[in-house]
């Protein structure tokens, strides 16, 4: 079958984009035609994700047919049409990274493939999934976005090169490549970052790198972690202890060692209302805390600042007064700020002997224990 035919180059101002350039282009796509537009990484060839269109692409790309291509989309919240569930990590990435330079591989559990194959169908998701993964891209560019949001069917768009070859930042580079092998080319420029976008994969472990890219391994496991806040008063005696168990069966929950937990993606960390001048945590709670296998030893108190509430992706607090201390820091906060015992407070122990320090120890690790089965890890 020949798919040669005079390729359509348009200009495209990306400061203002012609809605209906944009239109045009989503109906060629749409129909199973192949469209080369701008990202901010490099030019991509949009095609639907159905399989005579992704024949013709990878005729053109002079690549191995069956290689699953990477899902873009125009705006992060679509990303729940193609995986229903993901991870506070990955939704804390996708925020801070999205849209950019970021290709992210999602897994996708066998009962979130179930209902993926009724909703899209059993031929999109053989072309969208691989070994019940999906990677996604959301490119920051406006015609991207444009073109993306206008495409009623999933959109694949693979770099637009030669496999092998170096990807296209200019149109130019990509008629060289298929000179009348597309159906359109949108002109909108060179591309803003002239390289791959970073391939990542969050899963429950370390964050991997798939794929170098304009995005630094460093910056994206920075961007992916997620920090926990404990408060109480002083932060020598219960949020200390909550810290320490909250480490202990997060540990256990991921199945790593507490000091690989920041390499795992996550910060536990705890203050006080009060500033005690980086005071040891109580005898009691050291000792309380002992006999649940945890080490408090090593603990220094801190105050509360705007800082770490501004940083936290979760603030637990023993008491509404606690709330309220962080909610004056920041209003804004008040979604991430929870009572660490649900509806009931946790009595501070201060001044009391051995005996209300263990039932108090006890009441935040049946309390933390409830708190790591909520989360999404």
């Amino acid at each position: 079958m020949s798919w040669f035919m005079k390729t359509d180059v348009i200009q495209v101002d990306p400061a203002s984009v012609d809605s209906d350039v944009i239109a045009r282009a989503a109906a060629v796509v749409d129909g199973g035609g192949l469209v080369a537009f701008p990202t901010e990484t490099v030019y991509g060839i949009a095609c639907s994700a159905s399989t005579e269109s992704l024949r013709r692409l990878d005729h053109i790309k002079k690549r191995p047919p069956g290689k699953h291509y990477t899902l873009h989309i125009g705006s992060p919240a679509t990303v729940r049409r193609y995986v229903p569930h993901t991870s506070m990590r990955a939704d804390k990435l996708m925020r801070k990274a999205w849209p950019g330079p970021l290709t992210i591989v999602f897994d996708v559990s066998d009962q979130d493939m179930a209902k993926q194959r009724k909703r899209l169908g059993d031929e999109a998701c053989g072309h969208l999934y691989g070994q019940h993964s999906i990677g996604i891209r959301c490119p920051d560019n406006p015609v991207a976005t444009a073109l993306l949001d206008a495409c009623k069917r999933p959109v694949v768009a693979p770099s637009a090169n030669l496999s092998g070859d170096r990807p296209a930042t200019d149109a130019a580079s990509v008629v060289s490549q298929f000179a009348n092998q597309l159906d359109m080319v949108l002109d909108a420029g060179r591309c803003r970052f002239s390289q791959s976008s970073t391939v990542v994969k969050l899963g429950r472990g370390p964050l991997e790198v798939l794929r170098p890219g304009a995005y630094s391994e460093r910056l994206l496991a920075e961007l992916s972690t997620v920090q926990i806040l404990m408060v109480c008063t002083g932060n020598t005696c219960r949020s200390p202890m909550a810290e320490g168990l909250f480490r202990k069966h997060l540990t256990e929950k991921l199945d790593c060692k507490v000091d690989r937990l920041a390499e795992f993606g996550y910060k536990v960390l705890s203050a006080g209302t009060l500033d005690m001048g980086g005071s040891m945590a109580s005898s009691e709670a050291i000792n309380a805390c002992a006999a649940l296998g945890v080490d408090l030893l090593g603990h220094r108190s801190r105050a509360l600042t705007c800082e770490l509430v501004a940083d936290s992706d979760l603030i637990y607090v023993m008491s509404r007064a606690h709330r309220a201390a962080v909610l004056a820091i920041d209003p804004d906060a008040a979604d991430k700020v929870l009572l660490l015992a649900g509806d009931a407070e946790v009595p501070d122990p201060i001044g009391q002997g051995q005996r209300v320090f263990d039932e108090c120890a006890a009441t935040i690790d049946r309390a933390v224990k409830e708190r790591i089965s909520e989360l999404r890890i």
